[in-house]
């Protein structure tokens, strides 16, 4: 007799995924500090997310997201750091979506991008910044990413 896996109702279904980056900078005298931006709409702490642009690498694509919403311009890691998934608001709708997190040294902030003046941002402690955002797995993320930096 053959025992059959039992299946989680997320098994079932492949979620849709958006890419993300996890905005950092590492002062001379202090740690790591994360950079969280509020969301257009709710104005809740998020890290710059959005979909891949067709033909583009995910890192890429996550990069152009931190530049189009916060301004921020680094070094993108190939590697992901992790995954999170949030419900996405749409039209009436909601829609649970994983997103792949990519980190971002970042270099310079420009003086104008495409979102600014739509946003809040800030710069924390690993320990705010987890503390800020709503996702339980990102906060996770950010905390156990702030050491190996």
């Amino acid at each position: 007799m053959t025992k059959k896996k039992k299946q989680h109702p997320r098994d079932e279904v492949t979620l849709r995924r958006q890419v993300a980056v996890l905005p950092f900078r590492v002062p001379a005298l202090g740690s790591i500090e994360i950079l969280l931006i509020t969301s257009r709409d709710t104005g809740r702490f998020i890290i710059p997310k959005g979909w891949r642009k067709k033909g583009q690498k995910q890192w890429d694509s996550a990069a152009r997201e931190a530049l189009e919403e916060a301004g921020v311009v680094g070094e993108v890691s190939s590697k992901a750091a992790g995954s999170y998934t949030y419900w996405k608001r749409g039209d009436g709708e909601f829609e649970l979506l994983q997103v792949l997190v990519y980190p971002l040294e970042v270099k310079t902030q420009r003086a104008s991008w495409p979102e600014k003046g739509e946003r809040k941002m800030a710069w924390l402690t690993a320990e705010d910044a987890a503390l800020l955002v709503d996702e339980p797995a990102l906060a996770s993320l950010i905390r156990t990413f702030a050491p190996k930096v």
